[in-house]
């Protein structure tokens, strides 16, 4: 089904992601209905209408959901329950949330997929990491089941005498113990996919983290990556295939000397991806938003050689006259209030020429 310009988009979540996507939706000529339980949430100051309520709010779903003619959503911890309210509007579909907010079930699929993960267990205890510590080796990281991003809910063990430290670090949650993976560099996958089962991928960006936070993304990739690529796409295309995913599906990877290795997914556009606002034909908001309209796919060749992202966080905001005026910078600002450390505020992206 295709949804004819003019018609009104409903986005779940108010952030930059959101924001983004309805700048894209605009040019397209659709509508963008947020709901977001704050007061000013960033898409909100860009889109043509805005429900505050909260997530799990079933009556406020329902009636946001008769205001819309497709719906979709700008990050994973949300209530399926509720969501499900949505019926066939909501695209992707509630089956890539279910997976993709629980680290335990997501590595599962991953694997059933036929994708390589880091060697894992499921714990729920103390006793639980200790026997992880024992058949894993260390380094090992804990990481909660759920509601854990940008290197929140994760804690280190490198001896087993830090396995307790690490347990009430993370809060004693249900979590999964993952084996310290050795690799040469992060990379992401980030393809969008039709229900007609047509799919698009961009260039795979490199990505460089610090304290769990992305700083900066890079396409092209290095060679010691870009070998690694073909078989990281064939793993994200199974992936999307399996849930049955509508729109942008990110899959993110070490690049290990046994392979590409799955870190996560995440069952939407990505920060890793922002870089294709001007560095592709079509950046992955617009392609997220013809995939759940049913649009023809956007090209996703390299408007230049390639292009570098970099993340401004938390005071990085306060560099914003000088980036303004650079050549070249193209600069995005998200609209939000305080900047604190580790807050994501903004980025800049630069194009290779």
């Amino acid at each position: 089904m295709t949804v004819p310009p003019g018609s009104t988009i409903g986005i779940i979540g108010g952030g930059q992601l959101g924001r983004m996507l309805s700048v894209a939706a605009a040019q397209l000529g659709y509508k963008c209905h947020i709901l977001d339980p704050h007061g000013d949430p960033p898409a909100a100051q860009v889109a043509a209408a805005f429900t505050r309520a909260d997530y799990d709010d079933r009556a406020a779903i329902e009636a946001f959901g008769r205001g819309v003619d497709v719906a979709t959503y700008e990050f994973e911890n949300l209530p399926v329950a509720a969501l499900h309210l949505l019926g066939d509007k909501l695209r992707p579909g509630t089956r890539s949330l279910a997976v993709a907010q629980d680290r335990a079930e997501e590595k599962r699929f991953i694997e059933r997929s036929g994708a390589r993960v880091a060697p894992w267990r499921e714990v729920g205890s103390i006793e639980d990491v200790r026997a992880a510590v024992a058949e894993l080796g260390s380094p090992i990281v804990l990481k909660t089941r759920r509601y854990g991003y940008d290197g929140k809910g994760q804690a280190w063990i490198r001896a087993q005498t830090d396995a307790a430290h690490a347990w009430q670090t993370i809060g004693g949650e249900p979590a999964v113990a993952e084996a310290g993976v050795g690799f040469t560099a992060e990379f992401s996958v980030i393809v969008a996919r039709w229900a007609t089962g047509d799919h698009a991928v961009w260039d795979s960006p490199v990505n460089e983290h610090q304290g769990g936070i992305l700083r900066r993304s890079t396409v092209p990739c290095s060679p010691a990556v870009a070998v690694q690529v073909a078989e990281a796409r064939e793993a994200a295309l199974r992936i999307a295939e399996a849930l049955g995913h509508v729109g942008v599906l990110t899959v993110e990877f070490f690049a290990a000397a046994e392979g590409p290795i799955v870190n996560e997914i995440a069952p939407r556009v990505h920060n890793s991806g922002h870089w294709t606002i001007e560095g592709a034909v079509t950046s992955q908001f617009e392609q997220h938003i013809r995939a759940v309209c049913g649009l023809p796919p956007g090209s996703t060749e390299l408007a230049g050689l390639g292009a570098v992202m970099d993340n401004l966080i938390g005071d990085d905001l306060d560099r914003w006259p000088e980036l303004a005026g650079e050549s070249g910078a193209h600069l995005h600002l998200y609209g939000k209030g305080e900047a604190h450390p580790g807050r994501k505020m903004g980025h800049v992206t630069r194009i290779l020429r």
